[in-house]
């Protein structure tokens, strides 16, 4: 289909943000707007470190929830999966055709059990975590009510404080319970350090995860012990993945944000002691925001607040500016600090969110612009999708 015809039905302004061929001076905002240049750029730097470590990469769908940034990370960074949070959100990958997802958290209740065990009739291959022998006996039932196949993950809990187990004695106990369930089949270990990812000195970083890496050595150790070699050991962030990379054990990572960055991500630091949105990684989404008002001297006020991002890691910055500052938000507003008032009514500035996730589930578009130019818009495919 023609780029313009797939928009002919839908207006600038209530249905989407923009057209392609517009130039970014004319989108309307707020809206969430991606640097191609700098996105593809992300992607095919972590593709080319996941390959020279002869690691597989299974890039991390809650972050964007976008069907086209996944095709984009498969074609030009060579990602071999994707990880999703909920069923929903896997689903509308398995509806687009992606095959190898992994649901990377527990699914429990009658009713998303069942979802979940009908989603390999895409064609997908679909991976779940478990750190509950009685939800093997759930998945176990519901898959064969379908006639389907599940493979699961053993999740250690390995520093995050949240779902998983914490012994080797019993990841060996969940795993012999998964191989011995009717289909159902053991493939490998969750174990993901969310907690450090955002640490942001590198040697407390390196800190926490010599000792997940420990943790989970010992969990792979009596898994061949009792002759249930894991297939996969997955796991490794943004703030991370060369730790995972390097440990001898991973043979996975699950890298999301490194695509697009944000302001909290960016403040961690590197080995040098370096900001890694200074040379490691690109900012590459932004909330393109306008100026509304000016009727205080020494305040701006743009029309990007609460609704339109995220403020639980802290507030954005304003790309590119040293002169002005984002200070406050309130639902619809956020407030800028100009003390010399340069900045003029309808002018657009760039925001790096604090915290790209939950920001880009707000929104219904991405619009990639490049050079100046709307390139293309990509539906946020998985918005919302949260069961």
């Amino acid at each position: 289909m023609n780029i313009a015809n797939a928009f002919a039905d839908l207006e600038v302004g209530y249905d989407i943000p923009a057209i392609p061929g517009m130039a970014e001076a004319d989108i309307e905002t707020p809206c969430l707007i991606l640097d191609l240049d700098a996105l593809e750029r992300n992607i095919r730097k972590m593709g080319s470190y996941a390959e020279a470590h002869g690691m597989r990469h299974r890039a991390h769908a809650k972050m964007h929830k976008s069907v086209d940034v996944l095709r984009l990370q498969q074609e030009l960074g060579g990602a071999v999966g994707v990880c999703c949070q909920k069923v929903s959100e896997a689903e509308v990958f398995a509806r687009a055709g992606f095959k190898d997802i992994l649901v990377s958290n527990q699914v429990r209740g009658p009713f998303k059990v069942d979802r979940l065990s009908r989603l390999p009739k895409y064609g997908s291959r679909i991976i779940v975590c478990v750190d509950d022998t009685r939800n093997v006996e759930e998945l176990s039932l519901a898959a064969r009510k379908h006639g389907t196949n599940l493979d699961c993950f053993v999740e250690i809990d390995c520093g995050a404080g949240r779902c998983g187990v914490t012994t080797a004695g019993t990841v060996v106990a969940i795993a012999e319970a998964i191989d011995a369930a009717p289909g159902l089949r053991f493939a490998g270990l969750q174990a993901y350090q969310g907690a450090m990812q955002h640490i942001d000195n590198y040697e407390d970083r390196k800190i926490k995860l010599d000792a997940a890496i420990a943790q989970v050595k010992d969990a792979v150790q009596a898994l061949k012990a009792a002759n249930l070699e894991p297939e996969l050991v997955s796991g490794g962030g943004t703030g991370s993945y060369y730790f995972e990379a390097s440990s001898g054990v991973f043979n996975e990572l699950q890298c999301g944000s490194y695509a697009f960055m944000d302001a909290d991500y960016g403040r961690i630091r590197d080995d040098s002691g370096k900001r890694i949105d200074q040379g490691e990684w690109e900012n590459a989404l932004f909330i393109l925001t306008s100026v509304m008002s000016h009727a205080k001297s020494d305040k701006a006020i743009c029309d990007a607040g609460l609704k339109s991002q995220s403020i639980d890691s802290g507030l954005p910055f304003i790309f590119g500016r040293e002169d002005v500052r984002y200070i406050k938000c309130s639902d619809e507003h956020g407030i800028i600090e100009d003390k010399n008032g340069v900045l003029s009514i309808n002018e657009k500035l760039r925001l790096v969110p604090g915290h790209c996730d939950p920001t880009c589930n707000v929104h219904d578009w991405y619009v990639g612009v490049r050079r100046g130019k709307v390139e293309t818009l990509w539906p946020i495919s998985a918005r919302g999708k949260g069961y």
